[in-house]
């Protein structure tokens, strides 16, 4: 099993949330959100949020407007529609829900089983008392 894919699946399945959370706090040009994940070391590119940028459009959830730029062709600024709003909202308590579960389950006796360091994920076993 590749550690690479495994990461990547879980980078893709929190992907829109972010997205959605930059969005959330207010109208966002594409590079804006691009400049936020890197910052958070979740580079993603033009390939990638363009595409889903568009299918949130087209589910209502996002709208968007132009803007004359005085550097170059108009500009796309996104914002969250009502329903977006109301969407982003149950992510949220998704989110955090599912957080706090995967804390759970991933910490024996207060300490937990996998710790981040940088770029490695350092797998503790559960000790002798663990329940499982």
């Amino acid at each position: 099993m590749n550690i690479e894919n495994t990461q990547s699946q879980m980078r893709k399945g929190v992907l829109e949330f972010c997205i959605l959370s930059v969005i959330q706090r207010g109208e966002v040009y594409p590079s804006d959100i691009i400049e936020e994940m890197k910052k958070a070391n979740l580079n993603i590119l033009e390939g990638t949020l363009y595409p889903l940028l568009t299918r949130l459009k087209n589910a209502d959830l996002l709208t968007y407007r132009w803007v004359e730029s005085s550097s170059g062709p108009p500009r796309k600024y996104f914002s969250l529609t009502e329903k977006g709003a109301a969407f982003y909202k149950e992510l949220e308590q998704t989110w955090n829900e599912m957080a706090s579960s995967v804390a759970t389950v991933t910490r024996s006796n207060g300490k937990p089983n996998a710790v981040v360091t940088g770029e490695t994920i350092e797998v503790h076993p559960p000790s002798p008392e663990s329940p499982l």
